[in-house]
């Protein structure tokens, strides 16, 4: 059964569109943060190497498509408070870009709080290789869902430069600072989600608490874009996702073996029509 179609208010499409972020709360209930946790912390605790993404300076672990890797994630795919958001912000024709977990461990004593890790970024590297920074369009987006307390700062979370979306060059940061002037750090609280688009300057904040930052961000874009930590989802997770679900991670929709110039069958765009949601670019 598809999911309810979560409206996107006025003020959130406005902030969106003019400050390139907006926090969504309590999007995760206890019980949902808890099996989250547990998945996350048996990858993270595993030898694995397959997906794996880490810092030497032992600062930052995690996975990317971790989505494939436990089933605990695969709710957040399409998760009723967030992805209707996303196809109000991006449209319908989607798929599944990146889902990364990030373990994000506590600075030593001695570390300055200009830490900042990862530094300040757009995302989608190819996008600015390939294009320039005046060329970029809003393609993409990441849902970012925090796991643990961020909720006073320097405790890891990932600031942002509102605006920064409309630049045209790389953004500028005044001489013996490490931040923009209009830095945001989000106050957050587990089951707390931050939106934001893919020409967003961010960054990691410095991480003081004690305690590790534990996050889960599902990225997506354009169906025309190549996502950019898998080419093709396990059969066993395949198996499990429902048409909606499908589509994201490109798998066929339908038995028609005929050409189509919209790309075929699209159950996000008829879910989405259904409810009162027509896109327009």
């Amino acid at each position: 059964m598809p999911i309810e179609f979560t409206p996107l208010s006025p003020e959130q499409k406005r902030q969106f569109d003019d400050e390139g972020y907006l926090v969504v709360r309590n999007v995760l209930d206890a019980d949902t943060i808890e099996q989250l946790i547990a998945a996350s912390d048996r990858l993270i605790a595993s030898e694995t190497r397959t997906n794996r993404q880490q810092t030497k300076d032992g600062l930052y672990d995690g996975f990317r498509n971790c989505a494939s890797m436990d089933d605990a994630y695969l709710p957040l795919l399409t998760h009723p408070q967030t992805f209707p958001l996303v196809v109000q912000l991006l449209g319908p024709h989607l798929n599944l870009m990146t889902s990364h977990l990030i373990y994000r461990y506590a600075d030593p004593d001695d570390a300055p709080l200009t830490w900042r890790l990862p530094g300040w970024h757009r995302d989608h590297y190819t996008s600015m290789r390939d294009l320039g920074h005046a060329h970029i369009p809003r393609h993409s987006l990441k849902c970012a869902y925090y796991l643990t307390d961020l909720s006073e700062p320097n405790t890891g979370v990932t600031l942002v430069a509102p605006g920064t979306n409309h630049l045209t060059e790389a953004m500028h940061i005044p001489e013996g600072q490490v931040d923009p002037e209009n830095c945001v750090e989000p106050l957050l609280n587990p089951g707390d989600c931050l939106i934001f688009e893919n020409r967003t300057y961010h960054a990691g904040a410095a991480n003081r608490s004690g305690r590790t930052r534990k996050a889960v961000m599902f990225g997506y874009s354009y169906s025309w874009m190549r996502p950019t930590d898998y080419r093709q989802q396990p059969p066993e997770m395949v198996e499990q996702l429902d048409p909606m679900g499908r589509y994201l991670v490109g798998e066929p929709i339908g038995d028609d073996e005929e050409f189509s110039v919209s790309g075929g069958p699209n159950p996000i765009q008829e879910w989405s029509e259904a409810a009162g949601f027509v896109y327009k670019a």
